[in-house]
């Protein structure tokens, strides 16, 4: 699947480019996308880094991740003249999230010429959700 498409995001996938610098900060990881669905799920490392004087993840880190969930999910579908910058985000903190692996599912909702909508959540070790998000993203050509 990958192979046949193109463009930055699909650098990153195969090895061709480095990830940004705030997915690695965020220690993006891709487990799997399904352009065809619009989905896709990637891991983070929450480390000590991203603690809060309580201990657990600080909220703009929780933010970032599910920015860095929802994003992916709609330019993994884009043409390589096309990039997708998040017009507004909303982000539902439900539980603490604690140092170690998150995992983030993504998916575009609706799709249209100019804008998409699109969800996620981002689950801890143990299966919970922490943290689900909306958000809307502007198509644009380069």
């Amino acid at each position: 699947m990958t192979e046949s498409r193109e463009g930055p995001f699909w650098d990153v996938v195969r090895g061709d480019t480095e990830p940004p610098a705030a997915a690695k900060t965020l220690g993006w990881e891709l487990i799997e996308v399904d352009p065809e669905r619009s989905m896709i799920t990637v891991a983070f490392d929450a480390g000590e880094n991203f603690l809060n004087p309580v201990g657990v993840v600080q909220g703009g880190f929780i933010a970032a991740m599910l920015d860095d969930t929802l994003g992916p999910a709609l330019v993994a579908t884009l043409s390589p003249t096309q990039f997708a910058p998040t017009a507004d985000l909303h982000v539902q903190f439900l539980r603490p999230a604690h140092p170690g692996r998150l995992i983030g599912r993504g998916r575009v909702e609706r799709r249209g010429k100019d804008i998409a909508f699109l969800s996620g959540e981002l689950i801890d070790e143990s299966g919970r959700t922490v943290a689900s998000a909306t958000a809307t993203s502007v198509i644009r050509s380069l």
